[in-house]
């Protein structure tokens, strides 16, 4: 299952291009499976808490000090072999035109939500990034503070998830607004679905030019269909995003329930699928073929039980990869809030020690 060694990019420090993460992501030997998290800063630390009882998460996003100041601390405390951006999948949806809030204990708010087609005719896609210059700049700051062999993950949302949000104007348990316009206005969809790509492609290419090693799409909302209007309403726009992403950084393709689409996601594009923890690691993997590196699965949920239950579930994970290239440690979805940070820190820790070749 090991590719081709690859020709290494010019511009990629050795330090950077031999590191644990970009050797998996390319499906290449390392001497230990790299293990990130999804959300490794956030609230289950105390000093994120501290920070969040001082400035909005909005403020912390596009505060470029706080937002490197936040990334950089939780990669070292947990001692992962990547950093994550922090920021939210949403900030795109601001320049876009739509009002963005995070209420408490609500979660995010879009203001102006989409209602009819005609919202959608009056959307172009992003060719101006400076509202999000923010991002860059946190970025570039991030690349500074952290170690020369510590890749920096960007990210953004899908476009159906984004879409999701600016149809529902916030979270929602059954999408029926957000399918109910795809439904019954494919091309108004498809027009909104191709503002979205476009859009996400530059953004990605602008958060690599900015310095990240790596991008993830996150497709949180996508599971919520099945394969024939994935196949219908989304597969072709993930082509096009893809298709547009700089070739030189690994792209990880990570959704949410989506055991019945990995798949189709796998031929939307993506170096690295995202596994969540409702599937079979091994089983997936021989369902996606030996062209693609994988990603995950530990449920979030272990990390509230005893060591010795996170150090059987983790074993099991890496038996099930089975040392083969192209593993990356993570869990199915993100750190939840109470998180016990010593268990967190145990996590990566067995990781490195139960995969040491």
């Amino acid at each position: 299952m090991t590719s081709e060694p690859s020709t290494q990019d010019p511009t990629i420090p050795d330090a950077l291009w031999n590191s644990r993460f970009l050797k998996a992501c390319r499906r290449e030997p390392v001497d230990a499976t790299p293990v990130w998290l999804m959300r490794q800063a956030g609230r289950y630390m105390t000093e994120y808490r501290s920070l969040r009882a001082k400035v909005s998460f909005l403020e912390l996003c596009k505060n470029p000090e706080l937002a490197a100041e936040t990334t950089i601390f939780a990669a070292e405390t947990l001692g992962v072999d990547a950093a994550i951006l922090f920021a939210d999948i949403l900030l795109i949806l601001e320049p876009l035109g739509f009002g963005l809030e995070f209420s408490k204990g609500e979660g995010p708010v879009i203001h102006d939500p989409i209602r009819e087609a005609a919202h959608v005719a009056g959307m172009m896609p992003l060719e101006d990034l400076s509202a999000l210059s923010y991002v860059f700049d946190a970025i570039r700051l991030i690349r500074a503070g952290l170690p020369a062999g510590l890749p920096l993950i960007g990210f953004a949302g899908a476009p159906f998830t984004l879409a999701c949000y600016a149809i529902e104007g916030g979270g929602s348990k059954n999408y029926e607004r957000a399918k109910a316009f795809m439904y019954g206005d494919p091309g108004a969809w498809n027009a909104l679905m191709t503002v979205l790509t476009d859009s996400t492609a530059r953004y990605l290419n602008a958060q690599v030019k900015a310095g990240v090693q790596a991008v993830q799409v996150f497709d949180s909302w996508v599971g919520s269909l099945g394969p024939d209007d994935y196949r219908r309403f989304v597969l072709p726009h993930m082509r096009r995003l893809f298709d547009q992403i700089d070739p030189g950084v690994p792209a990880i393709h990570f959704g949410a329930d989506t055991g019945s689409l990995l798949e189709l996601q796998r031929d939307a594009g993506g170096t690295v699928i995202g596994l969540d923890w409702r599937v079979e690691l091994d089983r997936c993997w021989e369902r996606l073929g030996p062209e693609v590196a994988v990603q995950g699965n530990l449920d979030p949920v272990v990390l509230f039980a005893p060591l010795s239950e996170i150090a059987l579930q983790t074993r099991r994970i890496l038996g099930q990869a089975g040392g083969r290239p192209g593993h990356i440690f993570n869990l199915g979805h993100g750190i939840l809030p109470h998180t016990p940070v010593d268990h967190v820190r145990a996590l990566v820790q067995m990781v490195h020690e139960f995969s040491a070749r």
